[in-house]
């Protein structure tokens, strides 16, 4: 099997989480897209759902598939949200933004009263870091900005090159918030909790990739089959 199929695999078993009349927060990224994609077929065979999606993309394919969406100024509270990780620990600490969705993703997931993560496991990781971490930033005073953030990886023990993201283009991607991207490659991050707390001393960092204490259960699907990292209401054991 693939790693497109496995992504397809942990997307099915997240559906099991989904219930009617709920209000749902939708990922973005590759491995979400699959589960957007299974639950308009949901919708389409009866499934009554509102949606709020944590990016444009998100939107535009959800709308494709005639999934009902809101927002969260109109519906503030979230039963679930099901998004995918760029990388995802034993402690359920996770690295996101490879898609330039953190900020959105971050604001949508903690208005949720539980988060479902689904990834294949090439996200399974011992210790977060070797996917550069994502810091949305806005473009006033970037280097400024990039320097200091660069002082306090020093400080927390972390080296590495901090690169601004670029669109397919060669100039600077902008979020759907209008903002920039810096990835940070400070390779193992050994404490990512001190990180966290440092990086929300730095005034033009909007928010950082990492996600701490957000997520409830995550879903991983590979070759030995699917594992759930939580103890909450639904284990999942298959053999692929």
């Amino acid at each position: 099997m693939s790693t497109d199929d496995w992504k397809r695999q942990a997307a099915e078993q997240a559906l099991a989480y989904v219930e009617d009349g709920m209000k749902l927060g939708l990922g973005t990224g590759s491995t979400a897209a699959k589960f957007v994609e299974l639950l308009g077929a949901r919708v389409r065979s009866g499934l009554k759902v509102i949606c709020v999606p944590t990016s444009e993309a998100t939107r535009a394919q959800a709308a494709a598939l005639s999934i009902p969406l809101t927002t969260l100024d109109a519906m503030p509270s979230l039963d679930l949200t099901v998004d995918g990780a760029d990388e995802i620990d034993d402690e359920l600490r996770l690295i996101k933004g490879g898609g330039g969705a953190l900020l959105r993703e971050k604001i949508v997931a903690v208005a949720s009263n539980r988060v479902v993560i689904i990834a294949d496991n090439s996200k399974r990781v011992e210790m977060l870091g070797k996917f550069p971490l994502p810091l949305e930033v806005v473009p006033f005073g970037l280097a400024a900005t990039e320097s200091l953030i660069a002082k306090l990886a020093a400080d927390a023990g972390l080296d590495g090159e901090i690169t601004l993201r670029r669109g397919t283009d060669g100039n600077p991607f902008v979020t759907d918030n209008g903002n920039h991207i810096l990835d940070c490659a400070f390779g193992s991050i050994d404490d990512p909790e001190a990180l966290d707390d440092a990086l929300k001393l730095v005034p033009g960092l909007v928010e950082s990739g990492l996600f701490l204490g957000i997520a409830d259960v995550g879903i991983i699907a590979g070759p030995k089959g699917v594992e759930v990292l939580s103890g909450i209401e639904i284990d999942f054991e298959e053999d692929m």
